[in-house]
């Protein structure tokens, strides 16, 4: 048994940087489990600052001096996002209100529909299930209604948290876009000298995050958009909030875009009934969503991530379950994280 932990720790961990490098990691992961929630305001800056350094480079290539370009870059990001804000985020909010409203009667609409088949063809579905099912979903339904009404009653205590985070993470982005190069410099001096598989997990990882978030952000915004456009064109009700809804159901591949189907055919039907304005609107919504799959996300990440499909799966599934929604958003930055990290760790081979 000694001679086989002693094989393991001399191909593994035979240099300084493989040892440093596990240390850094633990002591991040640590650091992300126990104070993630204390220190949220501040990864979050981190994160739009790494964003937004490639776009203060660029302003910077056009001959403008790095203080000006970061300020140039920090004002016009405010200003996207305080639009986003003050304009949107009223009419999702009253759209929000009104659909949770409408729900009760949406299932009305669904109980009547299955009564009516059940009648028309009792050799399928028999009455006593209908009741059953009917009886479950009234059940279910009272438990979001109660649960809404706690979450509303607890929701003062995340306003103020959403005030502290809306002064500390322009404050801590603004500082960490100014003084990149300190902090870096700072950082890397406790490091080993000789980093030759950090600088590889670094360059990777530095590419393959960049891309992938930026491209996610793209792909949430057009598929938000046409979404929208596509929904407006019909007529759809509460077209901005599920326009929303599609728009950030890119965030988990694969399953999001089945979840986020749910509420949209519920409002189709509530609206259309079964008729051919509700056929026509499921058609446009499935080729948006065709066409991201197909087209739009090839486009935007055929060179940012090289992950197989069930690694995806399982990467929203682990981290997901673990950081919530931000372990969501990450997953694939940590699924390549981690498959960097095994691609570059040195191996010495035995001597035979």
């Amino acid at each position: 048994m000694f001679k086989i932990v002693d094989s393991l720790i001399k191909r593994y961990f035979s240099d300084e940087e493989a040892v440093v490098f596990l240390l850094l990691l633990v002591a991040s992961i640590s650091i992300l489990v126990f104070l993630g929630n204390i220190l949220a305001p501040v990864l979050i800056a981190v994160v739009l600052a790494f964003l937004l350094q490639g776009v203060v480079v660029k302003v910077e290539r056009l001959g403008v001096r790095h203080l000006p370009a970061v300020l140039t870059v920090f004002l016009g990001f405010s200003m996207l996002c305080a639009g986003f804000i003050g304009i949107m985020v009223p009419v999702i909010w009253r759209q929000a209100g009104r659909f949770l409203n409408d729900i009760p009667r949406m299932l009305g609409d669904v109980e009547e529909l299955i009564v009516s088949f059940a009648a028309q063809h009792p050799e399928y579905i028999r009455q006593e299930s209908i009741n059953e099912a009917l009886t479950t979903l009234t059940s279910e339904f009272a438990n979001f209604g109660q649960w809404l009404l706690s979450f509303s009653l607890a929701s003062i205590p995340s306003i103020l948290s959403l005030l502290i985070y809306l002064i500390l993470v322009p404050i801590v982005m603004f500082f960490l876009m100014k003084d990149q190069k300190q902090i870096m410099t700072w950082f890397t001096a406790w490091l080993p000298l000789e980093r030759t598989m950090m600088r590889s997990i670094a360059r990777e990882m530095n590419d393959q995050i960049a891309n992938y978030i930026r491209g996610k952000f793209i792909e949430m915004v057009v598929v938000g958009v046409v979404s929208y456009a596509v929904f407006a064109i019909m007529g759809l009700r509460y077209a901005e909030l599920l326009a929303l809804l599609v728009g950030l159901s890119v965030l988990v591949p694969y399953i999001g875009a089945v979840v986020v189907t749910v509420p949209v055919t519920m409002v189709a039907f509530y609206q259309y009934g079964t008729g051919s304005d509700f056929i026509y609107l499921l058609v446009a919504y499935l080729v948006v969503q065709a066409l991201d799959g197909n087209v739009l996300v090839p486009l935007l990440f055929s060179e940012a991530v090289n992950l197989h499909p069930l690694a995806i799966i399982i990467a929203v599934l682990f981290f997901g379950g673990i950081w919530g929604f931000w372990g969501v958003f990450f997953a694939i930055p940590l699924a390549t994280l981690v498959k960097a990290i095994i691609n570059a760790w040195p191996q010495h081979r035995q001597s035979e």
